[in-house]
């Protein structure tokens, strides 16, 4: 008999890192299409693989959005007035509305298999074809993609539900068995551990420039160090909250034992990713001064957004994503844009002083009495006298008419980072916290003007369109886009960089072999690149200004919070990671479930007067009701799902 492959299927095909999905469709039968067919020509076989990237996620809009694991965590802050628009999913979880029959659009419980299927169906069906040009290489490399498509999308399955069925080959879909339950969390992830450690083994390190995206040794290597120090961390390594909560099968689903061999499977995996990538050419992204230095500012900027080839810090990326959409919502709404994409005060404060001092050692009881470190020079009191200076090329002030711009001093280039008359609490920070904040009366060269955040100002509130807590992001947004005009600057989706790697492992390396050199090394290159005053004894010469370097962390415990402080400002408002970590790390009831807080975003006046409530520089409550629960660290399987499987079992702590 024929093989069929009907409607349903040809429209999970997609593109993503490759083109031709429209003629596929177009040139289809009109209800069934046949799998010799597919595979008899190379533009419909290579659609189909391109079919099998389409869950790759799209690390603007699906991570702030349609996943929305950036705006999951305290990174990212959408309006919640968006609600209406968003419908009852992220915006809704992140105030507790948050059910077993949640719509979801990440889709992961459905999309992931249908993907996973796609591609087996391909390793099945794939051949070579030499009047086509396609090759007998060509069709191993191919299947050898299916094969890390499959770990990939178990890996994403696995990370969010932590029980899932599992099938390690093409499912027959009349088989009456098919209904299994879940895999234990540890055998999952062994599974996948071995599958991507062999596929590495098999796919080039890089793959041609005109086929961007798609899997490489490299990548099966970054989500696999990844998964391992996920799978190391106290979410699932010895924690009592899962003993006795089994599957189906009777099987505990997670390990509640404590094994301390996983940080070291981590730090292992995670050196040997760092070692191939360097060794394929990857490396930290930098830009350079006049002189000669780092520039941070522009370093930092680039690892981000800069494109390939140019970028050899990006380990993995989407080529294709809706830029346009995110960089809309991070413009303010006076300029053309929706303007309430905004990040959490907590974020503000999480960036170090240029020093490389902590502002903000913690809270007294709640997010709005911060704990000042008074040895950072940090100040919520007052606007600045001088404009803050950096020597940097990083022009975040061009085209501002008062803007103290010097390219003659010492013959380097020196620009405007905060105009005189700025909130002291936006003075004399780090490089990243320019690169990601947004604050009221800050330069927008686009507008020739500053934003207005005030209440009923060009850019503020009472709207939706406004951010609700004074602040919009601007991480991942290009300087010379121009929203007014729909100038959105293509850059890639980066998904895996090796800025993380060296955080991973400096995490796991700190966990399994304290003390260890390598640890302080990648955290400090960390640093460097960043523009941050290095853990050490001696000085350094920073953007043109000399400083002393930050005290070596004690021990062990000491050493962990540095390299949790580093990859907060390092890591914000990408693929998720922040809430991810403060999953694995049992900390996201602590952090997210309290108000959170911003400036007054019904203040009318340039005041840090905390008696006026029309002052707009003070802190206020900008949604009182965040709620996060044990239950929230799964994902609850839809309950239309458990009704039709019985051998399915509820997330835990769902069913209560």
């Amino acid at each position: 008999m024929k093989k069929i492959i009907r409607n349903i299927l040809i429209l999970s095909i997609g593109a993503t890192g490759m083109t031709g999905c429209a003629d596929f469709i177009d040139n289809a039968p009109d209800n069934i299409l046949t799998m010799e067919a597919v595979f008899a020509e190379r533009v419909r076989m290579e659609d189909w693989l391109s079919g099998c990237y389409n869950k790759i996620p799209d690390a603007y809009w699906d991570l702030a959005r349609n996943w929305g694991l950036d705006s999951m965590s305290d990174d990212l802050s959408p309006s919640q007035r968006w609600q209406q628009w968003w419908g009852g999913s992220v915006l809704g979880f992140i105030v507790g509305e948050w059910y077993t029959n949640s719509s979801w659009s990440a889709n992961i419980w459905d999309g992931c298999p249908q993907r996973i299927r796609s591609a087996y169906l391909f390793i099945e069906n794939a051949h070579a074809l030499p009047d086509q040009n396609v090759s007998e290489e060509d069709i191993t490399r191919m299947k050898n993609e299916c094969r890390f498509l499959i770990a990939y999308y178990y890996w994403i399955m696995l990370e969010t539900y932590g029980g899932i069925p599992f099938f390690d080959g093409l499912a027959n879909v009349e088989d009456p068995n098919l209904m299994r339950g879940q895999e234990t969390f540890d055998s999952m992830v062994d599974w996948i551990d071995n599958e991507l450690t062999e596929v590495s083994k098999l796919l080039p390190a890089k793959q041609e420039e005109t086929v961007a995206g798609r899997a490489t040794s490299i990548m099966c290597l970054a989500v696999r160090a990844r998964m391992l120090l996920f799978a190391a961390s106290p979410l699932v390594n010895g924690n009592d909250w899962y003993k006795g909560f089994t599957n189906y099968d009777g099987q505990e689903r997670f390990n509640s034992t404590y094994d301390p061999s996983k940080w070291k499977r981590a730090a292992d995996a995670c050196k040997e990713l760092i070692e191939a990538a360097e060794a394929a050419g990857h490396k930290l992204y930098y830009e350079y001064n006049d002189d000669g230095s780092i520039d941070p500012f522009m370093s930092c900027y680039g690892s981000v957004i800069e494109k390939l080839p140019n970028n050899t810090e990006a380990l993995f990326i989407r080529s294709n994503g809706d830029i346009s959409e995110f960089g809309r919502h991070c413009t303010p709404r006076g300029c053309g844009g929706n303007g309430g994409m905004g990040i959490y005060q907590t974020l503000v404060d999480a960036f170090f002083m240029k020093d490389g001092t902590v502002p903000i050692t913690g809270y007294n009881g709640n997010y709005g009495k911060p704990i000042i470190n008074p040895e950072s020079g940090y100040s919520e009191s007052g606007f600045s006298d001088e404009p803050d200076i950096r020597m940097t090329k990083y022009d975040l002030y061009r085209k501002c008419p008062d803007a103290v711009v010097n390219e003659e001093r010492d013959g380097k280039t020196w620009n405007q980072v905060a105009a005189a008359g700025t909130y002291n609490m936006y003075v004399n920070r780090e490089p990243r916290f320019y690169l990601t904040v947004m604050w009221n009366e800050q330069w927008y060269h686009q507008e020739g003007r500053n934003v207005n955040f005030y209440s009923n100002g060009n850019d503020g509130g009472p709207t939706h369109d406004a951010p609700q807590g004074g602040y919009l992001n601007r991480k991942k947004v290009p300087l010379d886009q121009d929203t007014r005009n729909s100038v959105f600057p293509y850059r890639p989706g980066i998904l895996y960089r090796l800025g993380e790697a060296y955080l991973n492992y400096a995490e796991a390396l700190n966990e399994c072999d304290p003390g260890n050199p390598d640890i302080l090394k990648y955290l400090n290159l960390i640093r460097e690149r960043a523009g941050v005053p290095q853990y050490g004894t001696g000085k350094e010469v920073i953007c043109g200004e000399e400083f002393d370097q930050i005290p070596v962390p004690a021990d062990q415990e000491a050493m962990r919070e540095a390299i949790r402080r580093e990859r907060r400002v390092e890591l914000c408002c990408e693929s998720g990671l922040r809430y991810f970590d403060l999953r694995r790390w049992k900390m996201a009831e602590e952090v997210l479930n309290q108000p959170t807080y911003g400036m007054n975003f019904a203040g009318t006046v340039k005041s840090d007067d905390a008696s006026d409530p029309n002052a707009f520089f003070v802190r206020k409550v900008e949604m009182a009701n965040r709620h996060y629960e044990k239950k929230y660290y799964w994902f609850p399987i839809f309950q239309t799902e458990i009704d039709k499987d019985p051998t399915l079992v509820q997330s835990p702590f769902w069913d209560e």
